[in-house]
Parts: structure tokens; sequence; C-alpha cells
């Protein structure tokens, strides 16, 4: 393509060369950059791309994208924009044809709620017969392929390369998690959303490398309500009023408030071996009864978001039904099936205060037992092994202590430091299984009915990592063949 051309929608000036020259790709990391492509210059908190030109243009760049001075001797074009993170989101979004014009667009934004709020709306447009593609925290989903990603929000190029490959597949819509970040620096850009959704707003992502303060981490947030055409909030919410602030596109609120246009009530726990969720009926925009596999109070409002955005889109009552009843979320509370009278979840909770949050939710609904499975990481401040021995001995009936990624340490010495740390500040019981596929064994030969065990650490994971290799493992495998076994 002519860089004339990736550049139809990018306010710029020529420094130096031609922009009638053809461009194969366009690389924003210099090690990638080959013949005949434009390199653009991001700055990041800790590299500047600029630094980098000179690789990129001894391996053979055509062109290069700059916000700073720069000129060199060489014959190539140079291109001075105000902002390169910017200019690499619509100059991506011409590269691979525009693809959010064929798709249908969903962006949510939040401090949580994000990547389940995301698998309940795509269960949802799945019932409808409608194919969707996701990015987030689980990576990239087109189909039954799943490409990681290093971010939450990946950068433009990879996110308008994602589009173009979910249209090409036949994905009639794409649901994306932006997150704050991902606004920040411009990731989302050149993509006029048709639906922005606001999940909710806590501390989180302030620091050097994050947001300066709590005001820039929720004006970055309330930037994607001015790139989008219609906005769904969370009304209940302490900051609704701040983030709706500035929106230019329409609103419509849910919550268990009043005012909101959807309103949800009567929401109560239901409970059954395999399946844990949430019941809630809802007036307003709709009247529905509704049930959620998915546990917790959050998950109602995680539903509201989802259901709120299908009726705007018009999809059926019945595709909503049925979606928020069979949604599952890879690693976050988890149902597996299993033969007995207990229920097997498997949880990414791999601190203090996300088992806290998942215990603390099933405790509510007055399991047999609650039993949790879990290691902690190595190479990492050993405090935080500490917090989540205690966590667990205060909330669960029964801890069973295992490997996680103990990396270069030695995992007895991991499991020792949870114990002594933390457990053995609180009356809970425990036991010592130090591989997990034996732990996890462990788990379901002594399950008793009505217990709910978890399976807390891995989550959407498929590896271990020990001493710099990472191994596979992924515990819905492990559990088949437990189960195979235990038929024989």
């Amino acid at each position: 393509m002519l860089l004339s051309n990736l550049l139809k929608n990018v306010n710029f000036n020529i420094i130096k060369g031609n922009i009638d020259t053809e461009i194969t790709d366009i690389i924003y990391d210099s090690r990638k950059v080959t013949q005949g492509t434009a390199f653009v210059a991001l700055k990041g908190y800790n590299v500047d791309g600029h630094k980098f030109i000179p690789q990129a243009i001894s391996q053979g760049a055509s062109a290069v994208v700059v916000s700073d001075d720069f000129d060199t001797p060489q014959d190539i074009t140079v291109i001075k924009v105000d902002d390169t993170r910017k200019a690499l989101a619509y100059m991506s979004a011409m590269l691979f044809g525009e693809p959010a014009k064929e798709l249908t667009t969903i962006a949510l934004t939040g401090t949580k709620g994000k990547t389940t709020t995301v698998a309940m709306l795509k269960s949802i447009l799945n019932a409808e017969g409608i194919s969707v593609g996701t990015i987030g925290t689980l990576g990239i989903i087109i189909g039954d392929k799943i490409y990681k990603t290093n971010n939450t929000t990946p950068e433009s190029y990879e996110i308008q390369k994602a589009m173009r490959k979910m249209a090409d597949k036949g994905c009639k819509a794409m649901i994306i998690e932006a997150s704050s970040l991902g606004l920040k620096w411009h990731r989302t850009d050149a993509i006029d959303f048709d639906y922005g959704v606001f999940t909710n707003f806590s501390h989180d992502h302030i620091g050097d490398s994050e947001h300066k303060d709590l005001q820039e981490y929720l004006d970055c947030k309330a930037l994607l309500f001015k790139q989008c055409k219609n906005g769904i909030f969370n009304i209940d919410d302490n900051v609704y009023e701040e983030i709706t602030a500035n929106a230019t596109c329409t609103k419509t609120t849910y919550g268990f408030s009043d005012k909101a246009d959807i309103t949800a009530y009567g929401d109560k726990l239901i409970s059954r071996p395999g399946y844990i969720g949430v019941h809630f009926s809802t007036n307003g925009l709709k009247t529905m009864d509704v049930d959620v596999d998915i546990p917790g109070k959050f998950s109602v409002y995680n539903a509201l978001a989802a259901m709120t955005t299908a009726i705007k889109m018009g999809i059926s009552e019945e595709a909503i039904l049925k979606g928020l009843d069979t949604v599952t979320v890879k690693g976050r509370v988890e149902a597996v099936p299993v033969p007995g009278d207990y229920t097997l979840l498997i949880d990414y909770a791999h601190n203090a205060l996300s088992m806290e949050n998942i215990l603390e939710t099933l405790r509510e609904y007055n399991p047999n037992r609650l039993i949790v499975l879990f290691g902690a990481g190595g190479n990492r401040p050993k405090v935080r092994r500490y917090e989540m021995g205690e966590t667990a001995g205060r909330l669960a009936d029964l801890s069973v202590l295992t490997e996680d990624n103990s990396r270069d340490e030695d995992v007895m010495d991991i499991i020792n430091d949870i114990i002594e740390g933390g457990i053995k500040k609180t009356e809970g019981k425990y036991v010592v299984v130090p591989k997990r596929q034996d732990a996890i064994r462990y788990c379901m030969e002594n399950a008793e009915k009505g217990d709910i065990i978890v399976l807390a650490g891995k989550g959407h994971e498929d590896y271990l990592e020990i001493k710099g290799v990472k191994y596979h493992l992924d515990e819905r495998e492990v559990i088949a063949d437990i189960i195979a076994d235990m038929k024989k």
C-alpha cells in the first residue's frame, strides 16, 4: 500500500522524502523491521522508539514516523506527527482495510468485571447465532483459537489485525476490554465503537508507569464515551455522574436504583451440584427473570451490563436468558462437570485479595465444606504467600497446599512459608500435596456431598513454570483424566 493511503486520516508533515512510497507493513518494534516497512517510533514510559530509528533504517525501513525532530542522511521518507501512537492506530486501520466498519464493535471499561461481562455478552450473542471475536485478558479469541497478548488491550496494530481476521472468519461482532491504559495510549483509536460499557470504578493502576493519580485513571476511562455511539452505564457506581459528564454518546443505565433504565431486584443465590449462580428479576427496559451461572452479587451487575447492551442491540429475550444461564468464563469461578454431588471450580485467584473475594462469595452458599487448593509463585515477595495462607486458613474449611509456578524456588520452601507465615496464624486445617495433579486428585477422591472445591491460582493458564521451564498443565485435562481413572 502507498504511504499516502496509510496516512489518509492522519495529520502530518513531510520532513523528507515522498509519501507515494510503497509500504509492505507497519512496524513499531525495530527488531521486526524488514525491507519496505514503515517504522513508527512509539514513546513508552521506559522506552523511546526514536532511539531505534537508525536500527530500523539499517534493516530496510522505507519510511519512519516520528513525533520528535529527526533527520537522516539516508534516502528515506520521514513523517512527523503530534502523537505516533495515534498515528499508528489510524495507519493500522487503513492497512487492514478499516475492519471495524464490517463488525458491530463493543468496548467495555471499568476496574472490575470486564472479562466476565465480555464472556456473558459473547454467550448471549452466540445464543442468538451471532459469531463473536473478543480481545482482552484471556487474549484474542476468534472461534476456538486463542492468540496470547502482552496486554489486556493490545497495541492498535494488533487490534486492527485481529479485527481483520475476525471479519474474514465470518464474525459479525467484536467485543474488547478497553483498559484505562489502552485508552490513554490510543490503542483503541480509529474505532468508532457502536457500544461502550462502563462496569464500575475503584482504586487501581496508580503508579509511575500507569496513572499519576485516581483522577487521571478516571479521565482515561471516560475517554471511551467520546468514542462510541451508545453508552451503557452502571448508575449505582459512585463516579456515574463524573464519567458521563462529558460523554458524547447516548446514555442507557442499569443497576438496582429505581432511576436506572433497567432495574434489578429480588436477587438471590442459587446452588446445585455443578451450578453456583444468582437469580434476579428486572423491570424497565425489559421485564425478565434471569438465572446466571456465575456466583456472587457482583454477577448481577455484570449480567445487567451484558443484557442491557444486548437489549439495545435488539437481541431476543430468549438468547439473553439462555446466554446468561449457560455462560462460563475460562478460569474465573469456572465450574467443571464432575460425577459426584459436589462442585469443582477453577479460578485465577493468586493473591490474598482475590482469594478473599472468592472464598467470601462462596461461603454465602453454605457449602458442606469449602475447600481451597493453592500454592504461591516463586521469586515473588514472601509476604504474598503469608497473606494467602492466612486468608485461606481464616475462610476455608480445608486448604490443600501444592505447587504454583515455583520458578527458581523449591516448592516445599514455598509451602512451608505459606504454613509458618500464614495458616498457623489461624485455626485453619490444611494438608500438603506438593504435586498439583496429585493435589487435584486428593480433592476429588475425598470430596463429600455438598462440598465446594476451588482450584485457585492457575485459572486460564495452561502451564506450570519450574526452574525456567514452562511445563504444560491444563487443570481441565487433569480433571478429565482423574474422572476416567475413577470410572475404571
